[in-house]
This record gives structure tokens, C-alpha cells and sequence, in this order.
């Protein structure tokens, strides 16, 4: 109790640590455009987290984050823009239709897998995207569909609140999915992943585990789209592409697989570095895709040194400091 209680105090600061940046806006110690980047971080993290849970935990993989992305922010907006929904009542529709979907690929996943699952959920998500494109009076098509901050019926929320909001979304899901890794259904979905005939033999239902991944990671890709769509106020087609869904890949291989926190690192790296950072470097900032660039060399660097993910190169550190004190140690006795 006491290690789960320290364990959700790390989550909290993590959160925490977000929510401090509006505040340093108002002091003038960052730029408007860092906040939005901050907040684009967060629900990147939340998409992250959940693909994690079917790549890292499960060892399903799906190219397809990109599109229930889309889908439920396309949703939401509509719900709310058009027909005037409250955003508590578009959020829990916006879930729960691709939650659905995500379900139903979860039941054709048991007849493939591997390469054929991940080509299977692109082939998903590029429908999805030409659905996007096609049904302009849901999406507005090329044009691109505006949304406005949350409204929650006592008050709307401003920039800054649902940026808060995004935060706190954040410190939920990952408490949420440390209760779910950490008990007897992350112990199945990890003997998945190491073999299904063995998870089979030890009585471990694969239909029910392999649902409740696929659930999971487009539950979190779906609220993912939600908050972008309400923090960015706009999104287009072009923008759900399979470019956003390797990037969202890159994030938990860069943060670490199989951990909660990794993809929170990864997508500052991925998401928030590139802009915070290399843009606004002379020369380099001018470069175009340079943000593809750096993360292909992070991704070719934290394989070749760091397979796990850069989330333990804190680990590595305090191993080489222990070291080098205990050999200090030993040459002092001697």
C-alpha cells in the first residue's frame, strides 16, 4: 500500500509539473506557444499510454491510433459545434463509438496477427481518414472542423483551465492504467505477450485480455482526440495520417516500453523537444522535417544504447554514481 501510495505520488508530481507551466506564462517566463505545445505533449501522453498497453503489455500492434484520434475528435466537435451538446455528454459519446470499433478489431485480431494486425489497423485508420475527408457537413472535410473550449455547463473553460484539464486527464490515466498493469490482468496480458499457447494452458482467456487492450489503447486515442480538438479548437483530415500514428509509436519505443511514465518522456522528446527547442536554434530551426529527422536518430541512438527506453537512463546514472563511489571507497581503505 505504502509503494502504491509513493508510486501515485510520482504520477501526481508529474501532472503537477505540467500544470505550474500557465502559471509561469502569466510571470512571463514562457510564451504562449509553449503552453500549447506543453498541452500537446499531455494528450499525446494519454495515446501513448494506451498504445503501450496493447504494444508493450499485450504484443498486439496496431498502426491505427492515429485514425480513433480522429475519429474522437471529429465526434466531439460535431456533438458540441453543431448540435449544441454538452461537453460531458459529447466526451462520453466520443469514447464510446470508437471504444466500439475498437472492440470489434479486438475480435478480428484473433484470427491475425503480427505484421497482417498492423497493416490490418492502418487499412483502419486510412478508411477512416477518407471517411474524414468525404463527409464534410461531419467533419468539414479539407476545410477542417472548429471546436471551442469546454464548456461544462457552469462555466466554459478558458485556454488555461483546459489546459489544467488536460493535466489532470493525465494524472487520472496513468494511476488508472497503473491499477490495471499491476494486477491480475496486466500479469495476463504479459503472458500474452510472451505466449499465447502458454496463456492459453494456464487457463488465461485470450478473447476477453485481447479486448480489453484494443479497448484500452482506443478508449485513450479517443479521448486523446477529444482534448486535442478542444485545446487546438480546429483539426482537418491530413492531420490523422499513418505519419501521426508512427510518430505516437516512436514515443513509447524512445520512453520506454512497458512502463507508464516512459511515454510521457517519449512524447516530450517526439512532440516537445523538436518545437521547445530545435525551431529555435539558428540555421537548424529553418530546416523542414526536421523534426522527422531527429526523432529517426533518437529512435536508431535508444536502440542501439538504450532498448528499454530512455525512462531508465535515470537508473543507469545513479548505478554509475554508486559505482564510482564504491570505488572510491575502496581505494581510500586501501
Amino acid at each position: 500500500m505504502v509503494m502504491m501510495k509513493k508510486t501515485y505520488t510520482k504520477y501526481i508530481l508529474i501532472g503537477l509539473a505540467f500544470i505550474i507551466a500557465p502559471f509561469l506564462q502569466e510571470l512571463g517566463l514562457i510564451s504562449s506557444s509553449s503552453i500549447i505545445v506543453l498541452g500537446t505533449v499531455m494528450f499525446y501522453s494519454i495515446v501513448s499510454i494506451g498504445l503501450n498497453v496493447l504494444l508493450g503489455y499485450s504484443g498486439l500492434i496496431s498502426l491505427g491510433t492515429a485514425g480513433f484520434m480522429g475519429m474522437g475528435a471529429y465526434i466531439s466537435a460535431y456533438l458540441t459545434q453543431d448540435l449544441g451538446f454538452p461537453f460531458i455528454v459529447s466526451l462520453i459519446v466520443s469514447i464510446t463509438v470508437p471504444l466500439i470499433i475498437g472492440l470489434i478489431i479486438g475480435l478480428i485480431s484473433l484470427r491475425i496477427e503480427g505484421y497482417y494486425l498492423a497493416i490490418a489497423t492502418l487499412g483502419v485508420a486510412e478508411i477512416f481518414r477518407q471517411v474524414f475527408v468525404e463527409l464534410d457537413f461531419f467533419t468539414g472535410g479539407f476545410s477542417g472542423k472548429n471546436a471551442s473550449y469546454p464548456d461544462l455547463g457552469v462555466f466554459t473553460l478558458d485556454k488555461m483551465w483546459t489546459y489544467i484539464l488536460i493535466a489532470l486527464c493525465l494524472i487520472a490515466v496513468m494511476i488508472i492504467t497503473h491499477n490495471i498493469v499491476y494486477s491480475r490482468s496486466g500479469r495476463a496480458l504479459l503472458t500474452m505477450r510472451g505466449s499465447e499457447a502458454a496463456a492459453q494452458a494456464m487457463g488465461i482467456n485470450l478473447l476477453k485480455y485481447r479486448l480489453m487492450a484494443f479497448g484500452i489503447a482506443t478508449l485513450y486515442a479517443a479521448l486523446g482526440g477529444v482534448l486535442y480538438v478542444h485545446f487546438i479548437r480546429f483539426a482537418y483530415p491530413s492531420g490523422w495520417n499513418v505519419n501521426l500514428s508512427l510518430q505516437i509509436l516512436a514515443v513509447i519505443v524512445i520512453g520506454g516500453m512497458r512502463t507508464i511514465t516512459g511515454p510521457v518522456l517519449g512524447a516530450i522528446v517526439v512532440f516537445g523537444v523538436p518545437e521547445l527547442i530545435l525551431k529555435q536554434l539558428p540555421i537548424i530551426g529553418n530546416i523542414d522535417g526536421l523534426a522527422y529527422i531527429f526523432t529517426g536518430i533518437l529512435i536508431i541512438v535508444v536502440i542501439l544504447f538504450y532498448p528499454n527506453g530512455l525512462i531508465y537512463i535515470g537508473n543507469d546514472i545513479k548505478k554509475l554514481f554508486k559505482r564510482r563511489h564504491h570505488e572510491k571507497e575502496t581505494v581510500s581503505d586501501h
